[in-house]
């Protein structure tokens, strides 16, 4: 096959599902109201009556179809995850794997599959906030030829429980109380903590999820791992070991607390809103995927048991290969049906991926599918548009609720002569999977394994891990949220079993909670990894948002080129000032007002450019521009000041400006300034 007919056929398997899709589509706009049978609708706004004042009739079909599917518009939540929101895109693959999968879409390096992706919070109910500090995941499900392939992460390398019989247990204690409801989208209460206290396994995730993992900035910066131990199986039957990782390609960056907390009420679709602004700026969020691969042989070579989903795999030792990129290049058109609608299943796996013994994973692969059967109702679920496989399916299921496909054969059972047998099954060999023969043995029991029971040595690497900067945010997350509790009896058993991480972290966290220090002392463990520190990550100017604080009579020619500047380094730019309208510069500039300071807040933008002006009430317009500073400034966030402006940021022996650029006598302003976004937070600031 030449060059250019191999291009056409990967466009054309690329399209596949965007054309799948788009059958399912329907535009209202400039089209004749009807039922949903197809009937037009001559009147929309009153029921149909026995006289202008008279009752209402049974006979109205139109109002009892129209009622009767809003009383049945929503459906059951998930248990878990209900918050989420979603994208489309494709996976680029880097390099053939072949040497260690058959996997089809990971065969040739620049082989390109569509996807859906959907990020998600776990405590919180579909209507609670994006920037709660939480557990995240990122379910991403692979439209390949040979079948769809679901591979769900979480925003930690590391799982809370060790065995799936404790996750409801988890799950009740996380969630907000039965009697009230409250509190929502939060552990800081006192049922969760107790859990923790009582299941010390919990507190190596706890502790990575009271770090800045716990506040991600945006979703296009998340990262992400599989926690599960999977297996690659090549063409030749030989298995390996796979824990996958999502890498953003902008970094991993954070909330500060003080910030997640006001912007769940100020924007409480933060995230959503950022994903989806950036897609639609061309800014497309992108992932590389990696791989860390451990020889069967190998399984018992490490200090910790590769099977424990709470424990990680140090890239250190177990390095990371990147193997291929998601790039997310499409809004959703309809929340309801292309987000609340898909469903993830980690048995979705396709030939050359399979399953180790990870305890964990194994209850997953029931949990995932019997929970979509509950929540849409029906077990053909996998047939709406956005679950529906990309390559033909063919199999002798039949019937049940809301059931889309239409069957025109009779034979709907396996070992038949009308059909020729068929559906036939397909041999391993030629692409029917087939499960690893992994070797087993054994008593029937109910245990763990011992190797499962070191709960601290691995959480005191991660904070061994941990800048001075990132310790004392997790310090002060213990801190509140422990705070919250109301119980002295849970507070003080959390901090006993917090000094087997740190001592020190144990003790400020008792000061800061009114219970005692608690005695002994932390595992005797000094090794750390820079993988595990969010300092090690890229750092990137670009879709950073900067306010600009303006009115009128603004320099022109200073200000136009310095948007201009930002905006062609990929920075996004929102104008804000007194009123909605425009602002005119000294030289007749009309900049378009974005926002004013009372539809937006100084905590929704990274850094500010603040130039000042001329406002019709001028002490109000100072006194805003004040508070957006103050806030800045005290978060450590870049600061660039027009000269027009540096009234409004002066130092004295309170500060040392760290990060704060000046453009006055400065002929490199625009690039000090994209400079400071970039480094996004000045921790030596005071």
């Amino acid at each position: 096959m030449d060059d250019k007919s191999s291009k056409n056929e990967k466009r054309l398997v690329n399209d596949a599902k965007q054309e799948q899709l788009d059958r399912y589509r329907v535009q209202n706009k400039g089209k004749p109201m009807t039922t949903k049978e197809g009937l037009k609708v001559s009147n929309d706004e009153e029921i149909l009556k026995a006289g202008v004042r008279g009752p209402g009739l049974i006979e109205d079909f139109y109002f009892l179809e129209k009622f009767g599917h809003f009383n049945r518009e929503e459906i059951p939540e998930r248990v878990v995850h209900a918050r989420g929101y979603s994208a489309h895109g494709e996976f680029e693959c880097y390099q053939s794997m072949k040497h260690v999968t058959k996997a089809g879409f990971l065969q040739e390096a620049g082989k390109k599959t569509p996807l859906t992706v959907r990020f998600s919070t776990v405590q919180g109910p579909k209507g609670s906030y994006d920037t709660a500090r939480d557990l995240r995941c990122k379910g991403v499900k692979f439209y390949t030829e040979e079948g769809n392939y679901d591979l769900t992460t979480i925003a930690m390398p590391v799982l809370i429980v060790q065995d799936p019989l404790k996750f409801p247990d988890m799950i009740h204690a996380y969630q907000s109380k039965q009697d009230d409801d409250i509190p929502t989208a939060t552990g800081a209460h006192d049922r969760f903590w107790d859990y923790v206290a009582n299941n010390p396994e919990s507190l190596h995730m706890v502790t990575w999820i009271m770090s800045d993992r716990g506040l991600v900035r945006s979703y296009r910066m998340m990262e992400s791992w599989s926690i599960n131990t999977y297996l690659f199986i090549n063409e030749q039957g030989v298995a390996t070991f796979v824990r996958f990782v999502w890498k953003p390609v902008l970094g991993v960056h954070s909330l500060l607390q003080d910030e997640a907390i006001k912007i769940g009420g100020l924007d409480p679709d933060f995230h959503r809103k950022d994903l989806r602004e950036a897609i639609a700026k061309g800014a497309y969020p992108e992932y590389e995927l990696g791989v860390q691969l451990i020889p069967m042989e190998d399984e018992f070579k490490y200090d910790f048991d590769i099977l424990d989903p709470a424990k990680f795999w140090p890239e250190e030792l177990i390095p990371v290969q990147i193997i291929g990129k998601m790039t997310l290049n499409r809004n959703i058109d309809n929340y309801f049906t292309e987000s609340e609608q898909v469903a993830f299943n980690p048995a979705n796996v396709v030939p050359g991926i399979g399953f180790s013994n990870d305890p964990v994973l194994q209850g997953r692969l029931f949990a995932y599918r019997d929970t979509q059967h509950h929540r849409l109702g029906s077990a053909n679920y996998d047939e709406l548009p956005i679950n529906r496989p990309l390559c033909p399916f063919h199999n002798n299921t039949r019937r049940g609720v809301m059931r889309q496909r239409i069957d025109v054969d009779q034979v709907n059972y396996h070992r038949n002569s009308l059909a020729n047998n068929t559906p036939y099954t397909t041999p391993p060999e030629e692409g029917g999977y087939a499960h690893y023969p992994k070797r087993v043995e054994g008593h029937v029991i109910r245990g763990r394994s011992k190797s499962f029971n070191d709960f601290f040595s691995q959480t005191r690497i991660f904070w061994n891990s941990l800048t001075p900067v990132e310790k004392q945010h997790t310090i002060e997350a213990f801190s509140y949220q422990l705070g919250k509790v109301r119980s002295e009896s849970v507070r003080q058993q959390n901090v006993n079993l917090l000094v087997n991480v740190d001592k020190n972290l144990a003790n400020i966290v008792a000061d800061n909670i009114g219970v005692n220090r608690p005695t002994g002392t932390h595992v005797p463990v000094s090794t750390k990894y820079p993988s595990l520190s969010q300092t090690s990550t890229p750092k990137y100017a670009y879709t950073q948002k900067v306010g600009v604080l303006i009115d009128d009579g603004f320099n022109g020619r200073e200000v136009t080129n310095v948007l201009n500047f930002l905006r062609q380094s990929g920075v996004f730019v929102v104008i804000i000032s007194s009123t909605l309208g425009s602002v005119t510069g000294n030289d007749g500039t009309k900049l378009k007002v974005d926002e004013t300071f009372i539809t937006t807040s100084p905590y929704l933008v990274d850094s500010l450019y603040v130039v000042g002006g001329r406002s019709k009430n001028q002490n109000k317009f100072n006194s805003d521009v004040t508070y957006y500073v103050h806030v800045a400034y005290k978060h450590y966030k870049p600061i660039g000041v027009a000269s027009s402006g540096k009234t409004f940021v002066r130092a004295s022996e309170k500060n040392n400006l760290a990060g704060v650029v000046f453009a006055e006598n400065n002929q490199n302003f625009g690039k000090d300034f994209i400079s400071a976004i970039q480094q996004q937070r000045f921790w030596n600031r005071k």
